[in-house]
């Protein structure tokens, strides 16, 4: 599994021959790309509505588009996207070659700026090449997208446990979504190898040293390796 970060939330996925990008927003200072300088995903997924998530949905408009059923309806009412699959948590879709599983977050979710219109439930995103069952498989490859959210002890009684991601890209950037403490108690709780910052440095409310999330990680006794990945920088996870 290949995970490339290009700033904020967006994170493109490849799992064997299937690309995801998800919450394409390249109007962040970690990316030089555009949106025309990607290729096209197979899929994007999207966490929620706010504009520095859904910014360049619309560009993507032969990639199948997947979100709660409200976000997707809103997509194809107000960009005109075609291809859609609306779903809602605890669901586990197959795309390609991945299981995408639907996760809470916890935030809010109006569409916009102004906030006009609802969009249904905030949500993450578990993304794993192998379909998620009670038993533990050693060979898989798992990937969670936390979206944005609060610290919530479903990574601690659900995610960690019974969906056991490998990796996890959490927010960290505070004031809109957890910061650097609570974000790594989140990646003590999930259990995981890999723990990536994100949502953060983007704008100034959510300016922080990123160094600060590596020392708290380390200060809760994780193992988790802490990788801090310069705009469009790739890692290569594997089991």
């Amino acid at each position: 599994m290949e995970l490339t970060w290009h700033g904020h939330s967006t994170w493109h996925v490849s799992v064997g021959s299937t690309d995801f990008l998800i919450d394409p927003f390249f109007d962040n200072p970690h990316t030089s790309h555009s949106p025309g300088d990607v290729d096209a995903p197979d899929y994007q997924l999207l966490t929620h509505a706010h504009a520095d998530h859904i910014a360049h949905a619309g560009e993507f408009s032969t990639a199948t588009t997947v979100g709660t059923p409200e976000l997707t309806g809103y997509l194809e009412d107000e960009q005109g996207l075609e291809d859609t699959i609306g779903m809602n948590l605890g669901g586990t879709i197959e795309c390609g070659d991945a299981f995408i599983t639907m996760v809470q977050a916890m935030h809010t979710n109006g569409v916009n700026t102004g906030y006009e219109h609802e969009a249904g439930i905030p949500a993450g995103y578990v993304i794993s090449d192998t379909k998620p069952t009670q038993l533990d498989d050693e060979e898989s490859e798992t990937f969670y997208h936390a979206g944005d959210t609060a610290l919530m002890t479903e990574m601690r009684d659900v995610i960690g446990p019974f969906l056991q991601p490998d990796a996890a890209a959490v927010p960290c950037g505070d004031h809109f979504t957890m910061g650097p403490q609570q974000a790594a108690v989140a990646i003590d709780w999930l259990d995981v190898d890999h723990a990536f910052p994100m949502h953060y440095d983007t704008f100034p409310p959510v300016e922080i040293d990123v160094q600060d999330f590596v020392n708290e990680v380390a200060g809760t006794g994780s193992d988790a390796d802490v990788h801090v990945l310069d705009g469009d920088e790739s890692f290569s996870l594997e089991p």
